[in-house]
């Protein structure tokens, strides 16, 4: 698969933020082993592809919830799902 790195580390990002219970930093961070601001500012940019999100605030505390994809706007959810498994391989060492 030849896709630019930058590009497939968001939809891989999106993959998880859909298929995750409950999908926030800390927990995107154990699974994925990125750098909390890595994750930060891939999440932030997925407005730019089109990607509807929100933050789903577990009223605990300030900033305690989940992100949930609300629309994947021009992005195929179906393409996303059905190669996750190669585009998570493209972050792993070889």
């Amino acid at each position: 698969m030849d896709l630019n790195p930058v590009f497939a580390r968001r939809l891989y990002l999106m993959y998880l933020i859909d298929t995750t219970e409950r999908p926030n930093v800390p927990h995107l961070m154990n699974i994925t082993d990125w750098p909390r601001r890595t994750l930060q500012d891939a999440i932030k940019s997925l407005p730019q592809f089109g990607v509807s999100m929100s933050f789903v605030e577990d009223g605990k505390r300030h900033n305690d919830g989940f992100y949930q994809i609300d629309d994947w706007g021009p992005i195929n959810k179906e393409w996303v799902h059905n190669h996750h498994i190669q585009l998570a391989q493209m972050f792993q060492p070889s």
